[in-house]
């Protein structure tokens, strides 16, 4: 816990740092130490009676409640604010009476929780599943320091400066890049391993079950003596000075790892000075901007979804060295590039350099490239099945789309009827109002206005004249994958361009905001490799695991596949699915038994339930039997090539994955509309 312990105190001596992302597996008590900061924080001086926290000192001249004149003001104590998962929109920003503002023309606004947190503490847990609505709200106040509220004309802005901190568990999904961008440091925490540490906590956990107010009167002291240091550092911090040689390392360091823009020189600049001060020194040194690249970088080098977060510590030692030196001004060239017995990296321990990611003493066997398969060991997988093939570099695929208007969860894959979106309607409201539609509103309270003895300019409106704006915009879905790993798809080459195809969709899975599922089929039955999830990462790490080999149980796949649906609608009926199959149309089974036509009858369930189906036709060769088309139809889809899918030039067989040319489509189309 030692990085977390120093990610939230660093921002509580800094608020400029810009918060803490907290990743790690469940059950590590990351909330808990998150909670437990609030405590930590110095209390804020803030005008009496203001709901948005405005400093005595600077109050915010376009405070709703204000203008505030110059007072001494109060203290309180910093909030620590939390922001559920499936909050609303008002909630988070805050709700205008929209129908006090039409009848009256007054701006009743009530705060929501970015008028809380500011100046304080906003904490996301689970920060991950936020809604992308919430998310680009967040990220629009921390941008600009300020929540605005705008609706028909009518508009409220109030400062909201917080420090954002969220807590994730990475196997449930990952965080867009924008908002993992804004969170100044990131943390790992996992549960120690060491049996004597794992019993000091359980013997805190149950002293704290047994007698709460005993336990915290036992840490009292510490709490306050680490509450006085913070305090301390707050106030050494304007003092403490970013040497040219502090900065050239740090702005070597974000360029050695290639991090995309500026931001993470600033965040490593102020966490720097922050590791200073709360050292209670006033000069940063080498070891303070090693530590701020430990924790401001490992989030921002990722160059895709798939890369683990983390950082090459040999590399950010020899960056560090290179580019330090108070009187430096260009890095010497290394006298010996080899790192042979004379030059800085010799002798037995020097080892000669560092190695290129990826191809570390972790990475495998010497022999095993980046982009070369491997081959299966003697003896190894066992008979007829071979080992995991790497896949061939991902590509960008162009959108495949469930047809129909759904109502799922908010992303970016198929139509769907949202809060966001453009308007294409009015209705009346169900609960409470969230998007008014004026012109149907104003057109329901017009006929009524002289029986409503309308005397004024003002509108009398009453609840039952609101109407809400209907909107369109798009759902995520669950894109099940259906991978053939049979022995007809063995061939190394030819399995590398297949798996490079599925990390493609994956990708754009990811970018969706949808759910994946993977399913494969060979020797004589069909797993589950991943269960539906939101961690889209997690289905790429078994797809690199899969291994290849055996006879091709295609029914057994889509009847797996179909059960893997059916527990799905059960379990979250309003998200569509998007069944992706994976094969080269090939079915064998037992003998004796008609393989292909158990594969079709199996297609059938899922055509007959109007699961919209695509096919990635993986057969290759001169000669081509035409079976994946074959099922392509059983299913009601599409099928596209490897090939086309490769070559990105799907758009028009799949924009709606639907067969139109296909005789008996159109009833599966119409019922999926209805």
């Amino acid at each position: 816990m030692d990085d977390l312990r120093l990610g939230l105190l660093l921002n509580a001596v800094s608020p400029a740092v810009g918060g803490v992302l907290v990743r790690g597996e469940k059950g590590t008590a990351k909330s808990t130490a998150v909670r437990a900061l609030a405590a930590l924080m110095p209390d804020v001086d803030v005008v009496a009676g203001c709901r948005f926290s405005c400093a005595p000192g600077a109050p915010d001249p376009g405070c709703p409640d204000g203008p505030h004149e110059p007072a001494a003001g109060t203290a309180r104590p910093a909030r620590m604010v939390e922001l559920p998962v499936g909050a609303s929109e008002d909630r988070l920003v805050g709700a205008l009476d929209i129908e006090r503002a039409l009848a009256d023309g007054v701006k009743s606004f009530e705060p929501g929780l970015l008028a809380d947190a500011h100046r304080g503490v906003l904490y996301v847990d689970e920060v991950n599943l936020l809604h992308d609505h919430l998310v680009d709200l967040l990220l629009d106040a921390a941008a600009m320091g300020a929540s605005y509220v705008e609706r028909e004309g009518v508009s409220v802005r109030h400062a909201a400066r917080f420090l954002l901190v969220g807590t994730m568990n990475p196997e449930e999904g990952e965080l867009r890049p924008q908002l993992l961008d804004r969170f100044g440091l990131t943390v790992e925490v996992a549960a120690s391993r060491e049996p004597e540490q794992r019993v000091e906590v359980v013997r805190r956990r149950l002293a704290y079950d047994d007698d709460p107010a005993a336990f915290a009167a036992r840490w009292a002291d510490e709490e306050t003596a680490l509450r006085e240091r913070i305090v301390t550092a707050r106030s050494l911090l304007p003092r403490v000075e970013l040497g040219d040689a502090a900065l050239r390392q740090i702005a070597a360091t974000c360029a050695a790892f290639e991090v995309d823009g500026m931001r993470a020189d600033i965040v490593m600049a102020r966490t720097a000075t922050a590791l200073a001060a709360w050292a209670g020194r006033t000069d940063v040194a080498e070891e303070d901007v090693r530590r701020a690249a430990l924790l401001a970088l490992p989030h921002r080098r990722r160059r895709n979804p798939f890369d683990a977060p983390g950082l090459d510590e040999d590399k950010l030692d020899e960056t560090l060295e290179q580019f330090g030196g108070n009187d430096q001004q260009d890095p010497e060239p290394d006298p010996d590039p080899d790192g042979g017995p004379d030059g800085p990296d010799g002798g037995p321990d020097g080892g000669g350099g560092i190695p290129p990611q990826g191809q570390g003493p972790d990475s495998g066997p010497p022999e095993r490239r980046e982009n070369e398969p491997a081959e299966a060991p003697a003896g190894g997988p066992g008979a007829g099945e071979q080992a995991a093939v790497r896949a061939a570099e991902p590509f960008r695929t162009k959108m495949l789309s469930v047809p129909g208007l759904g109502e799922g969860a908010a992303g970016r894959r198929s139509r769907a009827r949202t809060e966001h979106g453009r308007t294409t309607g009015a209705r009346r409201p169900r609960g409470a109002l969230t998007k008014l539609h004026l012109a149907a509103t104003v057109q329901a309270a017009a006929p009524h206005q002289r029986a409503r003895g309308r005397s004024g300019p003002g509108l009398v409106v009453r609840r039952d004249d609101l109407r809400q704006a209907a909107r369109e915009g798009r759902e995520g879905n669950l894109v099940l994958f259906v991978v053939d790993a049979s022995g007809s798809m063995a061939a190394r080459r030819r399995m590398s361009s297949v798996k490079g195809a599925v990390l493609s969709l994956l990708l754009d899975a990811y970018q969706r905001r949808d759910k994946v599922g993977l399913v494969t089929f060979r020797g004589t039955g069909a797993d589950v490799a991943l269960p539906p999830t939101s961690s889209v990462d997690a289905a790429a790490a078994r797809l690199e695991e899969l291994p290849t080999g055996g006879r091709t149980p295609l029914a057994a796949g889509l009847l797996k596949a179909h059960d893997v649906l059916r527990v799905e609608r059960l379990r979250d009926p309003s998200r569509r699915a998007l069944l992706v199959v994976v094969t080269d149309g090939r079915a064998t089974g037992a003998r004796g038994a008609d393989a292909v036509a158990l594969a079709s009858r199996a297609a059938r369930l899922h055509a007959a339930e109007g699961t919209a189906a695509v096919v990635v036709d993986c057969e290759t060769g001169p000669v081509r039997l035409g079976l994946a088309g074959n099922l392509a139809r059983e299913l009601g889809g599409t099928a596209v090539t490897l090939d086309d899918l490769r070559a990105e030039s799907i758009a028009g067989l799949v924009r709606d994955v639907q067969a139109a040319s296909t005789p008996g489509n159109s009833t599966v189309r119409n019922r999926r509309a209805a």
